[in-house]
């Protein structure tokens, strides 16, 4: 059988998030803190840890078939790779950012201005679309000192907190683009089986992160109300008590809905709600 290898982040950002995915999708692998390189023991897959910058690269020229890396390096390194699931982690935002002294209203006003980044890919698109001629200053780490240092009149960088610009007498002009992790293939990878059941398996786990599962008790009288707050995953499960005319309902609400919902449930007359965390759902 076929062995797969997939890329992850060695260190920084992404690496954690990355390890705890892969763990919850059921592959067990160890070593991954003093190893370029391990093998999964339930799975035929192999994990390749490697600089961000370098995962999109290895995935375009099949030395990895898939890999999990932030959407901003996918553009900067201009890769041809498949898109195959937003993970959910890693979110930030490439920023262009510029000194609190400045009062700049209009993007308009960069023209003719220095800008230090990280990513003049990206940050030169962007400002091809804005009509914008700016002087675009590469520098590979520390983007947020080159203002106080005279070296640029702005920059743009990946913001998550905003607490690096504070610190730095910076704060937010305009938003580049928005970023998070993504499983990435080399293209037409994802029609092969194995990767099938790989994808079936990260969906499973982030399907259940956006949700939780449920159980309350009800009086029949009101169980209608109720089933019509809770769409369930097809729909609620409906079980009779031992004390009559009571049933207990089973079902799974979106996090994001949760505290709604369950203020609406109770306003129904749903009791005794209890409320678990789900490992993972299969469709």
């Amino acid at each position: 059988m076929k062995t797969l290898k997939i890329a992850i982040q060695k260190s920084g950002r992404l690496n954690e998030k990355s390890v705890e995915l892969l763990k919850y999708c059921g592959l067990s692998f160890d070593n991954y803190k003093s190893s370029l390189i391990t093998s999964v023991s339930n799975f035929p897959l192999e994990i390749l840890f490697l600089r961000d910058d370098d995962i999109p690269e290895y995935v375009q020229d099949g030395i990895a078939d898939l890999g999990i890396v932030g959407e901003n390096v996918i553009q900067e390194t201009e890769v041809e790779v498949s898109y195959l699931q937003r993970l959910g982690f890693g979110r930030c935002s490439l920023k262009i950012a510029v000194p609190n002294a400045h009062n700049f209203k209009d993007v308009s006003e960069l023209n003719g201005k220095s800008i230090a980044t990280s990513y003049p890919v990206i940050l030169g698109k962007f400002l091809k679309e804005k009509g914008i001629k700016a002087d675009i200053r590469t520098i590979s780490g520390s983007v947020e000192i080159s203002p106080g240092l005279g070296l640029s009149d702005a920059i743009c960088d990946l913001v998550s907190t905003g607490g690096t610009l504070k610190s730095n007498g910076l704060k937010p002009f305009t938003d580049v683009m928005s970023s998070e992790a993504m499983l990435i293939g080399r293209p037409g990878i994802e029609i092969e089986e194995l990767v099938k059941e790989l994808i079936q398996r990260v969906q499973s786990v982030l399907r259940a992160k956006e949700t939780k599962y449920v159980v309350l008790n009800a009086h029949k009288d009101h169980l209608k109300s109720i089933i019509d707050l809770l769409p369930g995953v097809k729909s609620p499960s409906v079980v009779s008590l031992a004390e009559e005319g009571w049933v207990a309902v089973h079902t799974v609400i979106p996090e994001r809905d949760f505290w709604d919902r369950i203020s609406l449930l109770k306003q129904a007359g749903a009791q005794g709600i209890v409320v678990m965390p789900i490992e993972k759902i299969i469709l």
